[in-house]
């Protein structure tokens, strides 16, 4: 890509929640921006204040201040009113190696409000930007384009180039190029789980733990995978949906019985503990359930509500816990409670299974807020400094007046992809990239977990003893777990 016009001042906004990198990217473009001889803006907090009105009062009142010359706006600094701030070298030469965001992020959509996206586009204007880069997950890739869109509509344009993050990896990248942020996520991800195997061996218990990943397996599968957890369960290893592409529905039962099937193995072969780890993304699967549980339990689990991008909070539901009790019913004898038993959680959702009579321990846990933060691996790092400087290297050649894009990399080589070709104008996301289910990277997986299998229906000895193990007879045995497989 040959270069054109420099670009005189560009912008940073961050969207979304965090992702280890993001201080990577916002060094590098700052560095090689102004190295350039390009003023850098950051934004603070997402579009979390320029949608209110009050960053473009705080501009004005400045530019007043200073007998009506903007004096190339090189008075914002941290802590202004405006929430802007003027970024150099010496603020983000030492921020590549750190977690967290120096701009801080949020996920406001300016998309959602015409009058919020109006105000935005005030600002950017006001601000005389001739760029921005966006760094975030597909939503804030969405609000990017539109960016670049009502500057068009205009009659103007500024170049936008969005870098995309998120620790989930489900974004459609070329090739296997996996987000910035993921690599280190697992990488920690591994460390905890490794570490709750070796609790769970030492004290008899079972672990039930909870990865973020809100429409893909990736993270959840990585971790597991590279930890050696006795079971890991993703939404796309139930089969898609024919017509939205997305993991079926499942049921609680359905989800309860491959971890059931796996304990009762475990039992079996006299290994009473084990790590389980579920992808989020299941809550989305079992939705319908939930809802009954959720509205049946008066909050002991959470609550159904939505953030401004029209998504369940995943954060807001204690999936875990909720997953814990479930088996505990199906496992263990009740006690008798005092004034009657309360509901049961399987009669709900209409399971009658009697309780098998093991003695179980089980603990959950989410993973997930404890890796968006983490200071990033050589591998984010390195990578994150090539995508920072690549989004400059876009928005200063021929294409970048043509069109935005989501920056990229296949092979070394950096990779612009149009929005037009990356953003569904009906969902107004990416297509989300999920595990593949039909590859050797998870039959691998799958040759490496606990669970039940074909084989373990066929051979009559083993079914006998598996079925002991809970009381019940081959027959039942088979009636009640074998469509699993």
């Amino acid at each position: 890509m040959s270069s054109i016009s420099p670009i005189a001042r560009m912008a940073l906004v961050v969207g979304g929640g965090p992702a280890p990198g993001i201080n990577g990217v916002i060094s590098a473009v700052t560095i090689e921006a102004t190295n350039r001889g390009i003023d850098v803006i950051g934004i603070e907090d997402g579009y979390k204040w320029l949608v209110k009105g009050d960053t473009i009062k705080a501009i004005n009142r400045g530019i007043e201040e200073r007998g009506g010359n903007d004096a190339g706006f090189h008075w914002l600094h941290k802590g202004h009113p405006s929430h802007l701030v003027r970024l150099t070298r010496d603020d983000v030469k030492q921020a590549y190696s750190r977690g967290g965001s120096i701009l801080g992020t949020s996920r406001t959509n300016p998309s959602k409000n015409p009058e919020d996206m109006a105000r935005v586009i005030e600002v950017l204007k006001r601000l005389k930007l001739d760029a921005l880069v966006s760094i975030g997950g597909d939503d804030t890739a969405y609000s990017a384009s539109q960016v670049y869109k009502s500057f068009k509509e205009s009659g103007g344009y500024i170049r936008v180039a969005h870098v995309p993050k998120t620790i989930d990896n489900d974004l459609p990248l070329p090739g296997s190029t996996p987000t910035f942020g993921f690599e280190t996520a697992r990488h920690h991800g591994t460390a905890v789980v490794r570490n709750l195997s070796e609790d769970a061996r030492t004290t008899s218990r079972w672990y039930i733990v909870v990865s973020m990943g809100r429409a893909a397996g990736h993270l959840a599968l990585g971790i597991g995978k590279s930890a050696a957890a006795t079971l890991t369960i993703i939404p796309e290893e139930f089969g898609l949906d024919a017509e939205t592409k997305k993991p079926n529905k499942v049921t609680f039962k359905q989800l309860c019985d491959v971890i059931l099937g796996s304990i009762i193995k475990r039992e079996e072969n006299n290994k009473k503990y084990g790590v389980i780890v579920l992808a989020e993304g299941l809550i989305e699967s079992v939705k319908d359930d939930l809802k009954s549980i959720l509205d049946n339990t008066g909050g002991k689990y959470g609550t159904y509500e939505t953030d401004e991008f029209g998504h369940l909070r995943l954060g807001e539901i204690e999936f875990g816990k909720l997953v814990r009790d479930l088996l505990t019913e199906r496992l263990v004898k009740a006690k008798p409670g005092k004034g009657g038993a309360a509901t049961r959680l399987n009669d709900i959702i209409n399971v009658k299974s009697e309780p098998y009579g093991l003695n179980v321990t089980f603990i959950s846990s989410d993973l997930g807020y404890q890796l968006r933060c983490a200071d990033p691996t050589p591998f984010d790092a390195e990578y994150t400094r090539d995508l920072g400087y690549s989004a400059v290297k876009f928005l200063l050649s021929e294409a970048a007046p043509q069109f935005g894009a989501v920056i990229g990399f296949h092979q070394g080589a950096m990779e612009p992809m149009q929005f037009e070709k990356m953003i569904d104008p009906r969902t107004k996301r990416m297509q989300t990239r999920l595990v593949n289910t039909m590859g050797e990277g998870y039959e691998v997986a799958r040759r490496y977990m606990i669970r039940l299998e074909a084989r373990d229906f066929n051979n009559t000895e083993y079914l006998e003893r598996l079925a002991a193990t809970i009381k019940k007879t081959p027959e039942e045995f088979r009636k009640e777990f074998e469509y699993l497989v």
